[in-house]
């Protein structure tokens, strides 16, 4: 499938090029450093801090990329708030002032989807892989945002919304762009049902999402570790020169870096296998693993036990399913 790139709108034009203000909510502008990284010829990114969303770091916990080419600019997800999505465009002017063609969203996590408000108010087109809609139209997503409202207020307010993709893919998506070659690759069902990864041929760049976490505990909430572990499998064989995360600094080992995310889901599972195996109750069962090989890292108090349960129940339904 090749969607062909369809022009800006006028409102898109006018925006770009300065002429009014850029507002996507009646939420603050945000005082966090949100700092454009250079990691490929055309490829950047700009990195979250390994933390919690709070309202002390402002929603910004997760990284977002993004490619200049001599046509314009395509952006890999778009941070945790419409504040931090204009904050990014903000930030992308300072290196180009190409126009934003497109937004390719990696999954329409909370902390990864807020961003695109700010993308639409200026009129750039939306990709996504199709079973984001499902995540969309939940009563879980709509459950977040009012959590969110609360928690991140006032950078997500009562103007901030969920956002859909104008267009919907079903798969694995190429096109070019100023000469340079993208590829979409969908991995889910992994981290999320919609799981897709930005490949940038000529930079060796591969936009990962959250299938990759670097120097922290991964999230897993609902995802299927089973799938994620071979996600991970197939992000070894691009072997490119770097990778960006959804969370942590970019690698340019990342046969190496992976290995965290792999072995903390490896792990979970094998404990949690055998307390399902033995019929252990949940919180007796958390209680006795030794966590110490992953409780030095970032995230592991805030997303460990919740990780633990959830491989609990999946690790249940796997046993029943057999």
């Amino acid at each position: 499938m090749r969607p062909s790139l369809v022009p800006l709108g006028v409102a898109a034009v006018v925006a770009l090029l300065g002429l009014f203000p850029l507002r996507a909510s009646a939420g603050e502008r945000v005082t966090v450093q949100v700092k454009p990284i250079q990691v490929g010829p055309h490829s950047y990114y700009v990195r979250g801090l390994a933390s919690e969303a709070s309202n002390e770091n402002q929603g910004f916990i997760s990284n977002a990329g993004f490619v200049v080419t001599p046509a314009g600019v395509v952006v890999f997800d778009t941070l945790g708030t419409p504040a931090l999505g204009e904050e990014l465009i903000r930030q992308i002017r300072k290196v180009t002032r190409q126009p934003i063609q497109r937004v390719i969203v990696s999954h329409f996590h909370a902390d990864h989807g807020y961003g695109l408000q700010a993308f639409k108010a200026i009129g750039v087109e939306v990709w996504a892989h199709r079973e984001g809609k499902l995540y969309l139209d939940s009563d879980l997503a709509r459950q977040r945002l009012e959590q969110r409202r609360k928690m991140l207020a006032p950078w997500v307010d009562g103007e901030t919304r969920l956002v859909p993709a104008d267009v919907w893919l079903d798969g694995d998506t190429t096109f070019e762009l100023g000469g340079v070659r993208f590829e979409l690759i969908f991995l889910g069902p992994a981290h999320s049902p919609e799981d897709l990864m930005l490949k940038v041929s000529p930079d060796g760049v591969l936009f990962s999402g959250d299938l990759l976490f670097t120097g922290r505990i991964p999230f897993v909430g609902e995802a299927d570790s089973a799938r994620w572990l071979a996600a991970i499998e197939r992000l070894l064989a691009f072997k490119p020169k770097a990778m960006v995360p959804g969370h942590g600094k970019a690698s340019s080992n990342p046969a190496a870096d992976l290995m965290l995310t792999r072995d903390y889901l490896l792990y979970l599972r094998e404990v949690m296998k055998r307390a399902v195996d033995d019929f252990v109750p949940f919180d007796e069962a958390y209680g006795k693993v030794d966590w110490s090989r992953f409780s030095r890292y970032p995230a592991f108090e805030a997303a460990n036990r919740v990780n633990a349960y959830n491989t609990y129940l999946l690790l249940e339904k796997e046993s029943l399913a057999k």
